[in-house]
């Protein structure tokens, strides 16, 4: 277990445990006991093996060795049979009436003390060998509850232990878990920030302070890389000690993940990909230069423009000459010293981010278009559906996507659950809900309730089923007044994906109806309501956790962003990744000796 560095806990070796509960005895009285028992009975053998579970009181054994301590005595009536005995008057007199009873000393008021555990060790004793080491990096608020991200780690290895020893305690490998605290250390604006805060409403304005603001710092561009630098120093510092601990890791082929939490998310993102604002800023002159190029300029204007290019020219040829220089002399190092093996975001901001960059779908289904596998193999999208801090990624990589329901996550008493490769996707369908009077007017073009089924929304994850009549009326009327105009304008709307449905029966015809809205033509589906696509991601990146049943969505708005931690799904979910080779050799293996 890994804590932090300005929590030391001294780590001590028990040598006298008291009889029965096992616990070991204070440290100080410990050594004397030990020191005192050393010089008494060194080199003296047992006389007999003794079973340590079972405490056998001496009776009518006159002690042979006595050491008082401050308000204790202990009295050795042979080399393995040790008693403790309280100084307490109320001891003494208790002691005193017991053994003119004709109790004797031992079993009246003494302790057992043993010299050692129960249990001796062996030579297995050891945690199995730690295959993957999984970096837990925090988000936003550290400042304000310093030390958390080391009780959320506790508790996320807690629940992966949990099922490991269900689900995979046939593997002879270990995932580990370590925390990144990286917020405590960066100094930032000092306290300019804090001497600029007013003192009314201060607590909630310490709390936006210590936990929002560090949102402003990273889209600051003086304090950002700070922030960059702080995170991937400490990612590089932990891996550096855990292979300095366990110098077999890197020779066996060790494999390191990293699950980042809210904004440590885009942090972490931009340090495995090396992002940076300047970027933004190269694209944008670029993008000036050529408007330039498009309007008419004099004869002035022009020559002076051909010589701020050449001028352009000449600087970027210096720079990559000095550059070039500067790379023969000194080896750059990498960014992190290790290759991810899966990036784990949960609750992650992340798509919105990416999107305000400029990032746009593509027409390939490769997870290139936003992280290359070079950087790292898998990334996955952690969420819950009433996070409001989680957002998307699949459909920055194809548009249509956003017609498609996250894959969902099994729970984790779930009887042979399908692998998360074999599950299909399914078909999202969300209605075009109507912002102005002409889109009612064209919604309300749909066959009437009382001849055919009307388009119903839908919640991420439900298979389009077949919606009978009096369901079909309670939602048609949703559409109409004010109650519409409130539906539309707070529920989950989608203006700009294909939107396509699948009716009910009607009970007098019993045929299939479809609605398509009016607009892009439908994408391809089957009657089950799975999607046949065109194209295809490579692999599924978005993960939806299951609402409750009886949960309530106001509530899981608040509570939904930290309670990933201790979710017995999530951990599950992990740990099918991480442990997807191990187990497929395992069931090689098992196989082939068949």
């Amino acid at each position: 277990v890994w804590f932090p560095e300005t929590e030391k806990i001294p780590v001590m070796r028990g040598q006298w445990f008291i009889d029965g509960t096992w616990q070991p005895l204070e440290e100080e009285e410990s050594n004397l006991i030990e020191q005192e028992h050393l010089n008494r009975f060194k080199g003296q053998q047992l006389q007999e093996s003794f079973d340590m579970e079972v405490s056998k009181p001496v009776d009518g054994k006159e002690a042979i060795h006595s050491l008082k301590l401050s308000r204790n005595h202990v009295d050795w009536h042979s080399v393995d049979e040790v008693y403790l005995y309280s100084d307490a008057t109320t001891s003494k007199i208790a002691r005193t009436v017991t053994q003119k009873l004709g109790f004797s000393k031992a079993s009246s008021s003494g302790t057992r003390l043993h010299r050692g555990y129960v249990e001796e060790a062996t030579l297995e004793d050891k945690p199995p060998q730690t295959s993957h080491i999984v970096f837990v990096v925090h988000g936003i608020g550290q400042k304000m509850d310093q030390g958390r991200i080391i009780k959320n780690t506790a508790m996320m290895r807690d629940t992966a232990r949990k099922v490991e020893e269900k689900y995979f305690s046939n593997l002879a490998t270990h995932v580990e878990f370590l925390p990144v605290e990286w917020r405590s250390k960066l100094t930032l604006d000092g306290d300019t920030v804090d001497s600029i805060t007013p003192d009314k409403v201060r607590g909630l304005r310490d709390m936006l302070n210590s936990s929002a603001m560090d949102i402003m710092y990273y889209t600051s561009p003086l304090y950002r890389d700070e922030l960059v630098k702080g995170l991937q120093q400490e990612l590089n510092r932990l891996y550096t000690l855990f292979c300095s601990r366990n110098p077999e890791f890197e020779e066996k082929g060790g494999k390191v993940s990293i699950v980042s939490h809210s904004l440590g998310c885009v942090i972490t993102y931009d340090i495995m990909t090396g992002w940076n604002p300047v970027r933004l800023y190269e694209q944008l002159l670029q993008k000036e230069e050529e408007e330039l190029e498009d309007r008419w300029m004099s004869y002035e204007e022009q020559r002076l423009l051909e010589e701020l290019y050449i001028t352009k020219q000449r600087l970027r040829e210096i720079e990559e000459r000095l550059h070039g220089l500067k790379a023969s002399t000194i080896s750059k190092p990498p960014v992190l010293k290790f290759k991810v093996e899966n990036f784990f975001c949960m609750g992650s901001p992340l798509a919105v981010f990416l999107a305000l960059r400029g990032i746009r779908p593509g027409n390939s289904g490769s997870q290139d278009h936003i992280l290359p596998r070079t950087i790292c193999n898998r990334l996955l999208n952690i969420f819950h559906p009433t996070d409001p801090v989680a957002y998307r990624l699949e459909p920055l990589i194809l548009k249509h996507y956003s017609n498609i329901s996250p894959v969902q996550i099994h729970w984790y008493n779930t009887a042979n659950p399908l692998p998360y490769e074999h599950m299909k996707p399914s078909f999202l369908n969300p209605t075009k809900e109507p912002t102005s009077a002409t889109d009612s007017e064209s919604v309300s073009t749909v066959p009437s309730p009382t001849t055919s089924p009307v388009m119903v929304r839908r919640h991420y994850g439900e298979s389009i089923t077949n919606i009978g009549k009096a369901s079909i009326l309670g939602a048609a009327s949703i559409g109409k007044g004010l109650g519409g105009m409130l539906f539309s304008r707070f529920g989950r709307s989608s203006t700009t994906t294909p939107q396509t449905l699948e009716t009910g029966k009607d009970g007098a015809e019993g045929d299939d109806k479809k609605a398509t809205t009016v607009g892009t033509p439908p994408l391809p589906h089957s009657s089950s309501g799975f999607l046949e696509p065109i194209v295809e991601l490579e692999h599924r990146i978005d993960f939806e956790l299951r609402e409750g049943l009886v949960e309530s969505r106001y509530w899981s708005a608040v509570t939904s962003h930290t309670a990933y931690w201790s979710s017995l799904d999530i951990a599950l979910f992990l740990l099918t990744f991480m442990y997807k080779h191990d187990q497929e050799d395992t069931d090689k293996s098992n196989l082939d000796t068949i």
